[in-house]
């Protein structure tokens, strides 16, 4: 698709228009940073269009570099290319609204009544949808990004640095971005850049650096002040000022997404601040899995379990759910300031062959980082018991332990996708079957 043809459909998409789309991304966005950006994908470049292949995945690869949740970074980055800094507030804003509802709706039920299981059967049909789903995506971006056998390797090396060696997330990008570099120094930036290189603009062009460096500015007033309120008004030990302190700090240490930050949250709010006990923690960990939005939607819990045992002189729920939220804005509070500073000059440089071919590298490492995402997701709904072989650091599920029943209604879901029932009715009839399942 030319960059002419590219500017043809952008132009007539509305702020309103996008917002109902953003809306109905948000309401699907399940099944983790894989299930999401596959669903991105499949709705933004293959369905509507918006944006090419090549500005996808060039979003793509720098909200992987960034801390926090990078679905919804990656939403709000393609927003602010639509719109600017209202479109980018939208498409990030509208992409947890729905996870924040339907978490805070459950800390409620889950605080004031325990644990229920009323919703697993349709979670249970919702998460062999969006298997299916991921699958898919993952075949058609590799098929995209990875062109030439050093694109190929690359991946594999991202694919078994992450599942074999447990390495550190930024690792993984910044040395495929080395690499990208380097064949770029050494006459190779032709095929590295294949997909990296930019070729003319299919949006408009980035606004002044001057006034992105304000909006930046101001997100991170709106981030850093009511923190710093809390602090000097309640005081350090209050748990408002440690629920926003934590998650502040968890914001920006926490590279790698949703699985990085889970284990760090886990340790310190069972552990460090005696929030939760363990099995408390699962629980809103299944919470996350199973609404829409981000998985690290799960601090939303944690901060209102964290208030709600430290209510004080305000009603338990209540607390709790000043908590939650107070949890959930300064965690993604950050996110809208890391693109809105970092993106105006991410675009800049986009023509920069040495840059295009650093970044055709590290997506060619995102598709094998979202394939170990979706290996992860998919032995843990798949199967019911894994193991660690001895002196190897990572686990292997227990093939007897398969669940034929998940794995059944997920190869009908892929089958009803790939013979274009769509992804919304696909979803509806996985909801309803599993459902049935679940009765029956």
């Amino acid at each position: 698709m030319s960059s002419e043809s590219v500017s043809q459909v952008l132009r007539p998409v509305t702020l309103a228009a996008a917002a109902r789309v953003w809306a109905h991304i948000a309401l699907l966005s399940f099944g983790g940073p894989a299930g999401q950006i596959a669903l991105m994908h499949r709705v933004l470049v293959d369905e509507k269009k918006w944006v090419s292949e090549r500005r996808f995945l060039h979003a793509l690869n720098f909200c992987m570099l960034l801390p926090g949740p990078e679905a919804q970074q990656l939403a709000t980055y393609i927003g602010w290319l639509m719109h600017g800094t209202i479109g980018g507030l939208v498409a990030g804003g509208l992409f947890i609204l729905p996870g924040v509802i339907a978490v805070m709706a459950l800390s409620l039920i889950y605080a004031a009544y325990g644990a229920t299981p009323a919703v697993d059967g349709a979670f249970f049909g919702l998460k062999a949808a969006v298997l299916a789903l991921v699958v898919a995506a993952i075949w058609r971006l590799a098929g995209r990004a990875l062109k030439n056998p050093a694109q190929k390797a690359i991946a594999a090396l991202a694919f078994l640095g992450l599942f074999v060696f447990h390495a550190p997330f930024p690792l993984i990008v910044l040395g495929a971005g080395l690499i990208g570099l380097l064949g770029a120094r050494i006459g190779l930036a032709g095929q590295m850049a294949a997909h990296g290189e930019a070729t003319g603009d299919d949006m408009d062009d980035a606004p002044p650096a001057r006034r992105a460096l304000m909006v930046a500015a101001a997100f991170a007033a709106l981030w850093l002040v009511p923190v710093a309120a809390l602090a000097a008004i309640l005081g350090a030990g209050d748990v408002y000022t440690r629920i926003a302190v934590f998650f502040s700090k968890m914001a920006v240490v926490t590279f790698g997404g949703a699985y990085a930050a889970l284990s760090y949250v886990a340790q310190q709010a069972v552990d460090h601040f005696h929030w939760l006990q363990p099995a408390e923690m699962l629980d809103g960990l299944g919470m996350a899995e199973t609404t829409p939005g981000p998985l690290i939607m799960v601090v939303q819990f944690v901060g209102f379990m964290a208030a709600f045992r430290n209510a004080g002189a305000l009603p338990p729920l209540v607390a709790g759910a000043l908590g939650g939220l107070l949890a959930a804005y300064v965690t993604f509070a950050p996110c809208f300031l890391w693109i809105f500073a970092g993106a105006p000059f991410v675009e800049r440089l986009r023509g920069n062959k040495a840059l295009g071919a650093a970044l055709a590298a590290i997506a060619a490492a995102v598709v094998g980082v979202i394939t170990n995402l979706a290996l992860w997701f998919a032995t843990h709904f798949l199967f019911r018991a894994h193991w660690a072989p001895e002196g190897l650091p990572f686990e292997l599920p227990v093939l007897a332990s398969v669940d034929m029943t998940a794995l059944a209604l997920s190869a009908v879901a892929g089958a009803a996708m790939r013979f274009g029932l769509g992804l919304g009715p696909t979803l509806l009839l996985s909801v309803g079957a599993g459902l049935a399942l679940r009765l029956l």
